[in-house]
Order: structure tokens, then sequence, then C-alpha cells
């Protein structure tokens, strides 16, 4: 049976939503986001596009470039919401549906050609009907896997539609920047200029040895992207890889103790969504981003189960003491991988049970008041007012 894999991708999605209901926007430069100056763009109109406003901006460069945008604080439960619309769509026309985010998705279509006449005819169904049951357009590749499709469905935004075949997928992306492939940057692509690799065809030809010295390990899955392969399927409702969470900040830090603070804070986040989604994991990242951008990441593996607040943050404050602070940080982050899922192992002391009366005691009061109600401000304090609820 060929295989034919389709990619789905929302066209500015949270914006689209709020000129979809409100449609005093349609053609104005709208931009969502935090709405502080430290904050950054989430999506932006196509319409705000045209001023160099893109996702991932900070909010003040925007500002700059666009100073007559709508700027919007996003309406997450709204997004939510229509996506769930659109993600029934795709279950209607597959049972093979890969959600990768809030508006996007792999459809795996291979083999249906008597219910729809083909693949093509299915992704021009999937994009109707998303446009006359929600009201938005969409972007659509198709393509023999999910590296081509997902290409496919980018290079035609607004409203495109791109199929890759068969026969002419290496064709097709011979001519393509080498940065068409997800995972190089600047620097790869520096690097591999120096060696005459501008196109995706040269690098599908080049010297192995010359791959592994620029990317390593990774090296031969480089090289099969370029020659347009990839056996990786489309998996249904899969586990998450991490959970996380972070917080850009209205001022620098700029001293350790505000720091360990802030991720006191996260560390009762990320517990509680790790717990309230039946989790644990081995792996804590701290992710640390500086007054100047520059962004690094720290990461540390535990031999024991990790799921309570007061492990999530005696480890992200061993990683802490790694970092340097010459500079503010206007941002940090928590995220913990290598997830599994039930009951967390202890070692059965009874500091383990007391750990599980507090989360069980904090979670409850997160669940009916919401997430950010208590912070443990101090976890020899909070044993005893917890213990006496």
């Amino acid at each position: 049976m060929v295989r034919w894999i389709m990619h789905v991708d929302m066209d500015a999605f949270f914006a689209a939503v709020e000129v979809l209901d409100n449609p005093a926007l349609r053609g104005l430069p709208v931009i969502v986001g935090g709405q502080s100056l430290r904050g950054v763009v989430s999506t932006c109109s196509y319409e705000a596009r045209r001023y160099g406003v893109h996702s991932a901006m900070p909010m003040a460069l925007a500002h700059k470039l666009c100073p007559e945008g709508i700027y919007l604080p996003g309406r997450m439960e709204r997004y939510k919401e229509v996506s769930r619309q659109i993600m029934s769509i795709f279950h209607d026309l597959s049972p093979l549906v890969e959600q990768l985010s809030i508006d996007e998705a792999f459809l795996d279509v291979s083999g249906m050609e008597r219910l729809y006449g083909g693949p093509e005819q299915a992704g021009r169904l999937a994009k109707r009907r998303i446009k006359e049951e929600v009201g938005l357009t969409a972007s659509v590749g198709l393509a023999p896997n999910k590296f081509l499709a997902k290409m496919a469905s980018d290079l035609h935004k607004p409203d495109g539609f791109t199929v890759i075949t068969h026969e002419h997928a290496r064709a097709f992306i011979a001519p393509l920047p080498v940065t068409k492939i997800f995972g190089i940057g600047a620097a790869a692509q520096k690097e591999l200029l120096q060696v005459g690799i501008d196109c995706i065809g040269q690098l599908s030809v080049a010297d192995a040895g010359v791959l592994r010295r620029i990317f390593g390990k990774n090296a031969e899955r480089v090289r099969l992207l370029a020659c347009g392969l990839d056996d990786r399927p489309v998996t249904p409702d899969s586990e998450p890889k991490s959970i996380g969470r972070e917080t850009t900040f209205e001022r620098d830090l700029l001293d350790k103790e505000s720091c360990r603070r802030h991720i006191l804070e996260l560390s009762g986040m990320v517990g509680y969504r790790l717990r309230r989604k039946g989790y644990y994991g081995h792996t804590l990242t701290l992710k640390v981003k500086y007054t100047d951008f520059r962004t690094i990441t720290r990461s540390i593996t535990s031999e024991s189960d990790i799921s309570s607040d007061e492990d999530i943050y005696a480890l992200a404050v061993r990683l802490l003491e790694q970092v340097p602070l010459q500079k503010g940080v206007r941002l940090l982050g928590i995220a913990v991988a290598g997830l599994g899922s039930g009951q967390p192992l202890g070692l059965g002391f009874e500091e383990d049970a007391k750990r599980q009366r507090r989360s069980d005691v904090t979670d409850k009061l997160k669940a009916r008041f919401g997430e950010q109600i208590i912070f443990l401000g101090a976890f020899s304090l909070i044993v005893i007012e917890l213990e006496a609820c």
C-alpha cells in the first residue's frame, strides 16, 4: 500500500480566532501575546507579519515595528474550544490522527481511495470542512512521510495546499535551503556554507565525515531527511515527553536568592501538573534566559521518581548553582522528562508519607481554587500549616 501522510496547520491560529469572533478586526494587524513589554508574541495575523512581527518576538519589539497593531492578551480556553472542533473533523477523516499542538496534526490517509477517491481529495475535504464548519483557513501538505508533509504545508501559507508525490519527492526538496530541515539552525547553516552546502540536494550527497563533524550522532538522520526519507509512523494520542512551566519576569532577576524564590513557585506548578496527570519523571531541566536573550539549559537525572514539589525544587536549585549570573535573568523554566505513569516509587520512609500528605492537601486546594492559590513559601513552615489542616 502506498503511504500518504497529511499535515494540517492552521493559519495564524490565535489571531484568526480573534478575527472570527470579532469581524471588525479583519484586515488589521492583530497581535496576540503577553501584554507587558517583557511578554512575547504568541501569534500574529499576516497583516502584522508585513511589519516584521513574528511569533516568539519580544512584545516590546513588536510595538516598535507595528505601533498601530491591535494587541490582545489571548483567550486560551476559547482557542482550545475551537481546536477541539478541528480535531473532531480530523478524527472523522482518519482513524490515525497525531495532534502535534493546539493547531496542527498529522493524519495517515493511506489506502483511503474508496472513501475519498484519493489523498488529494481527502486533503481538500479537510480544508473545506474546516472552512465551512469552523470558519477558519488551514494549510495542508500531502506527502509520503511526516517530514515531507510538514514541509509541504509550510510552503504556500496561508490557505495553502501542496502535494509532494513519491516519484518527485527528492527532486522537489533538492533546491530548498537546508534550514527547511528541522533542527538545522543558523550555526549549522554557517558551517554547511563553509563547505559549499546551501541546499538540501547538496546535503543529501555530502561526505559522511563532513556531516558527522557538523551534526555528530544526528548525521545519518539529517542525511536521510535530505534524501526525503522518514519512516516515523503517525502515532495517535501520543504521551507527553515532558511537563514543565516557565515564567518571563517584568524586571530582570539579578541574584540567586531571587531566582530561588521563583524556582520555588515553578516547582509547585510543575509538581501539581505531574500529579494531576498521573505522571512522575526522572530528568529535570532548568532553563535560564538572560536579558540579552541568550538561553542556557542544565539537566540532572535522579535515580528515584520525581513528582513532589520538594524533589523538583531541590534538583532545580542544584542546577541553579551551576548557572552564572553575570547578566540579569529575564526567564526561568523547569521541565521534568523521562516520564512514567502510576504511583511513584519512594524509599518507604516516613518522610515519603509526609510528602504525599502535603501533596494531597495542596493539590486539593489548587484543584478547587486554581493552580496559583498556594505556593510553598518554605517547606519547613508549610509542613506545620498543612498537617494542621
